[in-house]
């Protein structure tokens, strides 16, 4: 056996992967949307199977109380206020250093979206928000990817596999977003680890059955786990490809993707703080904001990011002027903050 293919032996004797599956799992190319809960359980899983090339894509920062359920981070992590991206990639470069992991600190919008999954083989879903989800449906109907979507919350979660031309799309499924109020988060709900791990796992068998070309195995339906109720359902939504009005991929109207829908400030899940995102053609200087800032008391900066408190509220700053502020879950006086203390 190649020596390359020696620390995958056990995975190859399986008789749907193999050695020729895992030599396309080696070629393959992912995108992975977030990398908190799902998103940490999904990377460490792909890099150990020998994924090629993985892209990172998160927005936000490592805090205490995201070590309870995101598996690749520790208390270090948190002291050195890193990126999640980033040090998820350096945890994973360490388990598996012929896999080129690319993290990239940034939110994902409709601007850059195209750019970071124009190279995929599969996008995977780890976001915590439905606004990124029609945004990753959208692209993926578009450029006909194949997309895994997983969520969870409390005790329960689910998933599905959307193939572009084959299956339901999100939008046939779900056709709009939850109004705020109507869907549980984890501050009102809490989430439990187990319940990120199965769904994350099943999330990534997906994606092993799309990157090897098993499609005959590819999931059709919507799974439904309770870890706390005992409830496992299978829902079936294949009949709905084709059959129901979808505006995504029936009419190839990409609201999302458009801009007819989303937003430029995010309340965050469970965290009383809102994103505000403002792109900048040339990235933040820190070094002369920390100057600028420096009346207000301590302001701590690396090259990833720059913190200062304000009257009661938190600024958490990132190269690429995003700002995610602590204190608050009113977009408005968000906004407000952002122009008054950080100016752009």
């Amino acid at each position: 056996m190649d020596s390359a293919l020696e620390r995958y032996s056990r995975q190859m004797r399986f008789y749907g992967i193999g050695e020729a599956g895992q030599r396309k799992l080696i070629e393959s190319h992912v995108t992975l949307c977030g990398c908190g809960a799902l998103g940490t359980v999904l990377a460490n899983v792909l890099v150990r199977a020998g994924v090629g090339h993985l892209r990172l894509v998160d927005r936000d920062f490592i805090e205490t109380n995201n070590l309870q359920r995101q598996v690749l981070f520790d208390e270090h992590d948190v002291a050195e206020n890193l990126p999640k991206a980033e040090a998820a990639a350096r945890k994973l470069a360490a388990i598996n250093s012929s896999v080129h992991v690319e993290p990239i600190v940034t939110d994902i919008d409709r601007t850059n979206i195209v750019e970071l999954v124009k190279d995929a083989d599969v996008i995977l879903d780890g976001t915590d928000n439905f606004e990124v989800r029609y945004l990753i449906n959208d692209v993926a109907v578009k450029l006909g990817k194949p997309w895994v979507y997983g969520g969870c919350i409390g005790s329960h979660g689910q998933t599905m596999t959307i193939v572009p031309g084959e299956t339901p799309c999100l939008r046939c499924v779900f056709e709009a977003a939850p109004a705020p109020g109507e869907a549980g988060t984890c501050e009102t709900a809490g989430v439990l680890s187990p319940i990120v791990n199965i769904v994350a796992s099943y999330q990534a068998a997906e994606a092993f059955k799309i990157l090897v070309g098993a499609k005959q195995q590819i999931n059709r339906e919507l799974i439904y786990i309770d870890v706390w109720e005992n409830i496992l359902k299978r829902i079936k939504i294949a009949p709905l490809f084709g059959k129901v009005d979808c505006p995504c991929c029936r009419h190839k109207r990409f609201d999302w993707l458009d801009g007819e829908h989303g937003t430029q400030t995010t309340s965050l899940c469970g965290r009383n703080a809102v994103q505000v995102s403002h792109r900048r053609a040339e990235r933040l200087d820190f070094e002369a904001m920390a100057r600028h800032l420096q009346t207000l008391g301590d302001v701590q900066y690396n090259r990833f990011l720059l913190k200062f408190d304000v009257d009661g509220f938190n600024f958490t700053v990132f190269p690429d002027g995003r700002a995610i502020i602590k204190g608050t879950n009113d977009v408005e006086k968000a906004r407000t903050l952002y122009a008054k203390y950080i100016g752009y």
